[in-house]
Order: structure tokens, then sequence, then C-alpha cells
């Protein structure tokens, strides 16, 4: 049984990979955009602020009004600027010449102007200094200027958030690989139960025909029926045997009558009910002309398994198993209903999850490997078609036909 991914798998986990990583640099991409356009507004701030001094140094009247430039230029920046001269000096306890700047009160004049200068070289890698000029000529100061807060923010954004991303997926995948490992464990334990299960059976009973073989030894005529029974349990073991060799294999499909195949499996049970205990009537109707394509014994196996599944949930005495057979234009459709207690309605989407089982010594298999058959080697379907306590439940399998 093959457990690994395949290229399918592959190809799935690259384009989740592809498209993380487009959401990624999409997300990067718009940050920087944002942060370019951040930067050009705080520059055109600081040419008007710089435009402002401009207009004061080159008026002619000394009662040129300030009271604009302050209230509604200097006073709104949130971000740091250093004024200085020509040659980049400053007084480092001016209030005026340095503003939204945070360095330590405790510090020596002279510690203050080294760290100012220092900032100031780090914010000229940023923005280019603007001069403030007379006649367009003169260079009378410089503006240094930074980072807002809000660009620093945003600058760190899309890293942050892909990184809280990268958790979430590392947690998601670390999950997913424990319960796909948890699952594939089952899978395994399940397999090793269902090869002893379908083995068993007709192991015990060749032992009990042996049995009969002793105590009948001197009857030809009831010898020679234990004989043919034993033939049919070898015949079963055969089966038994290739139907596993066919799991992770491409099974040989052929063009089979629904009909004759249901009889085989219903003749096969039919001879074993009386060891149930139950009374219970299985019934094939339906089409008995309609071909599908199917591999004979994987069918097989699926019909067996719905059947067991009917015998679990008829709890009276007395039950009905039914399989009807019905053609359409391009499929066969073949309903397996009984007259048992049903399925609730919230565990229906459960049924043919591998390890599911109502059963207490169950290991929910059967329903698993009758859709893997159904869906993933025939190409048809099989579902749940209805279920309720009354009624019971009708399990419906859609096969292709050959055109």
């Amino acid at each position: 049984m093959k457990m690994s991914g395949g290229p399918a798998s592959i190809n799935l986990k690259l384009f989740l990979l592809f498209i993380a990583l487009a959401i990624a640099a999409g997300t990067l991409y718009y940050t920087q955009t944002l942060v370019q356009k951040l930067h050009q507004r705080e520059r055109s701030i600081v040419e008007l602020y710089a435009k402002g001094f401009e207009y004061i140094a080159n008026s002619d009247s000394p009662d040129a009004d300030l009271t604009f430039l302050f209230d509604n230029i200097i006073k709104p920046i949130d971000f740091p600027i250093i004024l200085t001269d020509k040659d980049n000096n400053f007084n480092p306890e001016s209030n005026t010449e340095i503003k939204n700047v945070n360095i330590d009160s405790s510090l020596s004049k002279e510690e203050r102007k080294k760290a100012l200068t220092e900032l100031i070289l780090e914010m000229d890698a940023i923005h280019k200094p603007i001069n403030i000029t007379y006649a367009d000529t003169i260079i009378l100061q410089r503006i240094h200027f930074g980072e807002s807060n809000l660009v620093k923010q945003l600058k760190f954004y899309p890293y942050i958030q892909i990184i809280i991303a990268a958790l979430f997926i590392l947690i998601g995948y670390i999950g997913f690989s424990q319960i796909k490992r948890s699952e594939q464990s089952n899978i395994w334990v399940g397999m090793a139960k269902e090869t002893a299960h379908q083995f068993g059976t007709p192991i015990s009973s060749l032992m009990g025909w042996i049995e009969m073989m002793k105590l009948n030894y001197e009857k030809p005529d009831a010898v020679l029926d234990i004989t043919e029974e034993i033939s049919s349990d070898v015949e079963k073991l055969n089966k038994i045997t290739y139907r596993f060799s066919k799991i992770g294999s491409k099974p040989e499909i052929k063009n089979h009558v629904v009909y004759e195949e249901a009889k085989k499996v219903t003749e096969y049970f039919n001879r074993r009910l009386p060891q149930t205990g139950k009374t219970v009537e299985l019934v094939v109707d339906g089409n008995k002309n309609c071909s599908a394509l199917i591999n004979q014994e994987l069918f097989e196996w699926v019909l067996e398994n719905l059947i067991k599944n009917a015998l679990d949930a008829i709890e009276n005495k007395n039950g009905l198993i039914r399989i009807h057979i019905a053609e359409s234009k391009n499929h066969v459709e073949i309903e397996v209903s009984d007259n048992g207690k049903g399925i609730d309605l919230h565990r229906r989407k459960d049924v043919f999850r591998p390890g599911y089982s109502t059963k207490k010594r169950g290991w929910g298999l059967g329903l698993s490997l009758s859709k893997r058959i159904i869906e993933g080697y025939h190409g048809g379907k099989i579902s749940v078609k209805s279920s309720t306590p009354v009624e019971g439940t009708v399990f419906k399998i859609v096969l292709r036909k050959q055109h």
C-alpha cells in the first residue's frame, strides 16, 4: 500500500509555496511603496519648511509674518529635524534648531553634540539634506531630517507579518504532519487487522470442515460435499491474496455483468448466514443484463464490505439486505440497502474516513477501502444515499459503462 505523496501532492505543495511567496513579495512591495510615498511626503514638508525660511530671509519687510510658518508647517512636523549652517555646524542646546530628537538630557554639551552629529549622518544617509538659500545662490542653512515613527513601523511591519504567518504555517504543518502520521499508523494497524480478519473467516471455516471430515470420513457423499466447501474457502483465500496485492497498484478493469457479480457475493453469504444466528434475506434485483467497467475481485470486496456493515446494523433476527441494479445512459447504479438501525446524520460524513467505526472492536477500514476501490480504481462514486433509524441505510454506487 503506497503511503508517500505522489507527483500531484508535490505539485500542490509547490503551488502553495509559490502562492505564499507571491503574497509575501506583494506585501513587501506594497509596504515599501507606501514607505517611499511617505518619504516623499516628508521631503515635501521639509522643502516647504525651507521655502518658509527662504521667504523670511529674502523678505524686504522686517515685519515678515512668522505665524503661518510656525503654526502650519513647523508644529505639525512629527519627524526629527536638525537645522545647521552650510558647514553642518549647530548649537546642540538650541530648541529652535533641533526638533523631535530624543537625546539623553544628562549628557554633557560635547557628548550631546557628538550624538547629534552621528544622528545627522544617519539622517543624511536616508534623506539628502535640503538647503535654505538666499537669492537662490548663497547657502544659509541646511535642514537634515529623518524618518517618522510611522515610517519606521511600516518598514518593519511586513517582516513581523511574515514571521507571524510563518509561525502559523509551521504550527499548522506540524499539526498536519502529526495527524497524517497518526492516520497512517491507524491505516497500517487497520490493514494488519483487516488482513487477519479476511483470512480468519475462511481459515476458521476450513478448520470446521476438517473436523466435519473426521466425523464423516466413512460417508463418501458427505466428504464430497465437504471437499467442495473446502475448495470454495481455498478459492476465497486466493481472492483475498489477490485483493491485497492490488492495493497500491493499477488493477485490470474489464466489462462485466454487474448482476452476476452481485449474485456470486450473495450466494457465498447465504451459505454462511446460519452461523450468524440471524434470519437475513439477501436479495439481488433490477437490471440483470447491464455491464460496467470493473475489476471483479475488488468490486466483490466492496459488496462484501457493504453487506457486512448491513449485517452489523441489523439488530433484530429478521433482516433484509437488498442489492438493486439500474442502468442509465452512461452509468450503472447499484444500491445496497438494509433495514438496520441506520447512521446518525452527523456521522454520515465520517463513514468513509479511515479508522471510523461504531463497533467496539472495529477498525474502520472496510468503507474506507471501498471508497478507494470505487473512486480511486474504478473512477466511480460511492455515497450514503439515505439513512434513517426506521428504514435503515442505502449506499449508492455509480460505475462507468463501456462506450
